[in-house]
């Protein structure tokens, strides 16, 4: 019976241990101390992934802010991964003090380069991430930009405006500017200013729009809706009506209620 561990070319017998001994060009290792070097790379790979499941379940199970706790996975998940590279170059003999220098050096070389900021968006994502100052979904404006918050990474915030826009930008930039939450307080007030034909007169026009707002259950009564003259003529009266809702209606409320109050006047064109 052969044995399935020998290869035979051309008569000669080569054994799985000779290949495992087998040098590699140019290199200090054999085709052994590589396989051994990929086992431990497969295996801490496999022990991180288990790691972060682990720490993602324990996170569910607490009251920790979800922005903040995507920012703890993401640097976890990258501390991991440069443990499972450090202990492939250790399963290699590779000393890992060695490359811990080298990196210092590479580090050092980058910031002299004037690339601190890849540091200063890094701090400034675990500030926002710490104190929180806005939620994930939460509308915002920063630096300019609007939309909902999508994630906060290791070096850069995620928006996504009202038309499916993604804007990405430094944690940094964010840090620095002013931060504009619109989904802060569970209530906003909206604005709609619009001219109507005379119900008899002033006061009667304003009590019809009065009843127009009470109708509507997305506009609060308390605080009490605001209705000012801001024009009157022999025929029409201009009104601009301040009232509050729920901060989950503010985009769409103002567009319903001049809706309700054009079918109720009959403003259509």
């Amino acid at each position: 019976m052969s044995n399935p561990y020998q290869i035979t070319p051309g008569g000669d017998t080569i054994t799985l241990s000779d290949v495992l001994e087998t040098a590699i060009p140019y290199t200090p290792w054999q085709v052994s101390d590589i396989v051994f070097a990929l086992i431990v790379l497969i295996a801490a790979f496999i022990i991180a992934r288990i790691l972060i499941s682990i720490f993602k379940r324990l996170l569910k199970h607490t009251k920790f802010p979800e922005l903040a706790a995507g920012f703890l996975i993401q640097f976890l998940t990258a501390l991991l991964y440069v443990a499972v590279l450090l202990a492939f170059f250790s399963a290699l003999g590779i000393t890992v003090g060695s490359i811990i220098l080298g990196l210092s050096a590479v580090i050092g070389l980058i910031l002299g380069f004037g690339m601190q900021d890849t540091l200063t968006n890094l701090g400034a994502g675990i500030w926002i991430a710490v104190l929180e100052p806005f939620k994930k979904s939460d509308y915002v404006t920063v630096s300019g930009q609007t939309g909902y918050v999508k994630d906060v990474g290791l070096m850069s915030t995620e928006l996504i405006s009202q038309d499916n826009t993604y804007i990405m930008l430094p944690n940094k930039m964010v840090w620095n500017s002013a931060i504009i939450n619109m989904s802060h307080l569970p209530t906003r007030r909206f604005e709609v200013t619009m001219t109507f034909n005379l119900v008899g007169d002033a006061d009667g026009t304003i009590r019809a729009v009065t009843d127009v707002l009470k109708r509507n259950p997305a506009v609060l009564q308390a605080p009490e809706p605001k209705i000012y003259i801001s024009n009157l003529t022999d025929a029409t009266v201009d009104l601009q009506i301040r009232a509050w809702t729920g901060t989950e209606d503010i985009i769409t409320i103002a567009t319903t209620v001049k809706e309700e109050l054009l079918r109720e006047f009959d403003l259509k064109k």
